[in-house]
């Protein structure tokens, strides 16, 4: 099947995680992604779990991508790299601000070669301001952006997620913002840089708390499970020693688990009519609602709000996933071939197109500068013009 975009080239140039999966995404549907790494490495073939010296995580973001070795701060790097970018449509890179330009690949030398170049720049604080020379990671960006302030027990510390949180939503925020730059560039034929910062994606996708404190001066915290803004809505553990977890935010379904639950009561009450109502009865709700998931196994819980069609779900684990039926019928978890390590599990390429579908063809190649010769000589290099480059380091 043909994808949606095919015949679109990019670039990427960037490390550890955002502008390398904003690439990933961009290679699962269609475009032609040439990684370039220097030689010694990306940083993520290090990090992170291996089997046989295979690094699984470089395996995933690495996919669809065809991967070339280049120093570019040396001058002959730099200009096969300009070479490179002349007829590319995107660029993805994360240095800190000023060093591409200290090379000589700033954005006002890359566009004057190629002036449709989407460029996309990923950073930790952006590009601009008193913290744009700083260092970062998506560690620091949860931590600043308010997400771990609220993100725990209260009477616990903030609490940082166990993944790339940060990384991966402004992964999504740059995707979606490559493709906006690039139909613009359909109407003007200008290309332009896109600043994406770690930070600002993930502070932005945290709600109303700006509004919220600017007009009322309340500064949310931590309440584990609860949601400050809705109620019922926790973790349950079921008779058998199951988790699940339920919501609702929605009157309707709140009234239907109060059916489920044996409390038809409430449904009587002026104060469960409302979120405001029911969050000042939380303690009320959790405690029924606890005790009658207490009192049912997991397979009871389910077929009895399923009979009432009220919101719940049992908080998987990667195993249960693999084995949920939905996940299987929905393809949410494909098996690739792997030169090195056979068939290899990977998430699927969301979301699903109807007639254009994404696909990963290929995981990320374990041997460093694996499409070195390809890609060269399709800049015009011949292979002994390749081979002194390797003698030269550069490649």
């Amino acid at each position: 099947m043909s994808q949606p975009l095919e015949g679109l080239k990019v670039v990427d140039c960037a490390t550890l995680f955002a502008g390398p999966v904003v690439a990933t995404i961009l290679g699962d549907f269609g475009a032609d992604v040439i990684k370039v790494e220097h030689p010694r490495g990306d940083a993520l073939r290090g990090l992170g779990w291996h089997r046989d010296d295979v690094s699984l995580w470089w395996a995933v973001v690495s996919r669809n991508k065809r991967c070339i070795s280049l120093v570019l701060s040396d001058p002959q790097g730099a200009e096969l790299f300009k070479s490179l970018v002349a007829d590319a449509d995107v660029l993805i890179e994360n240095f800190r601000p000023g060093t591409l330009e200290r090379w000589g690949l700033g954005p006002d030398e890359l566009m004057a070669v190629n002036p449709g170049l989407v460029m996309v720049r990923t950073t930790a604080f952006g590009q601009d301001g008193p913290y744009s020379h700083l260092p970062g990671f998506g560690t620091l960006a949860e931590a600043m952006s308010g997400f771990a302030h609220i993100n725990g027990w209260p009477d616990g510390p903030p609490t940082l997620p166990p993944f790339a949180l940060g990384d991966g939503v402004a992964a999504l925020t740059g995707a979606y913002a490559t493709m906006m730059a690039l139909w613009d560039r359909q109407r003007t034929a200008q290309g332009q840089v896109v600043d994406l910062s770690i930070v600002e994606p993930l502070f932005s996708l945290l709600g109303p708390q700006a509004t919220v404190y600017d007009q009322l001066g309340i500064v949310q915290g931590r309440s584990g499970n609860a949601a400050p803004f809705t109620a019922p809505r926790n973790a349950y553990q079921s008779k058998d020693g199951v988790w699940l977890a339920l919501s609702g935010s929605a009157q309707s379904i709140a009234d239907r688990v109060a059916l489920v639950v044996n409390r038809e009561d409430w449904l009587e009450q002026e104060w469960f009519q409302s979120h405001a109502g029911r969050l000042e009865h939380v303690a009320e709700l959790d405690e029924s609602i606890g005790g009658w998931i207490g009192a049912h196994s997991r397979d009871e819980v389910m077929a009895d709000f399923a009979k009432e069609e009220a919101a719940i779900a049992p908080i998987y684990t990667i195993a249960d996933i693999f084995k949920d039926p939905q996940f299987e019928f929905r393809q949410s978890i494909v098996h690739v071939d792997h030169p090195e390590l056979g068939k290899v599990a990977m998430a699927n390429v969301v979301p699903k197109f109807s007639r254009t579908p994404g696909q990963i063809r290929f995981p990320g190649p374990s041997q460093i500068g694996a499409d070195n010769d390809t890609v060269f000589a399709e800049l015009g290099l011949s292979a002994t013009q390749i081979d002194q480059l390797r003698l030269d380091m550069v490649i």
